[in-house]
């Protein structure tokens, strides 16, 4: 269950509830039965590797098909036959 931060607007008391997505939020503080304001903080998600970017997905799949192209082209020209070597002397 996810926890929340609350806020009285008159006597400034912070606290966290912890709560159920389907449950109501606090309105009363229960200090002074004032007005309660929810808190929004910043999230703890980071995002490590690659494709979460737009950047990421584009070059990927563009790099893909200029490899192919490239190794089409080198497959062609490697159809001909490699001149004999000379012998080695020793």
């Amino acid at each position: 269950m996810p926890t929340y931060a609350y806020a009285c607007t008159q006597c400034g008391h912070q606290f966290d509830a912890v709560q159920s997505f389907s449950d109501a939020a606090l309105t009363a503080c229960p200090e002074c039965s004032g007005t309660l304001r929810k808190q929004y903080g910043s999230i703890g998600v980071t995002f490590n590797g690659s494709g979460f970017y737009r950047t990421d997905s584009r070059s990927g799949s563009g790099a893909k098909s200029e490899s192919s192209a490239s190794s089409k082209t080198e497959t062609s020209t490697s159809a001909k036959p490699a001149p004999a070597a000379a012998p080695a002397s020793s």
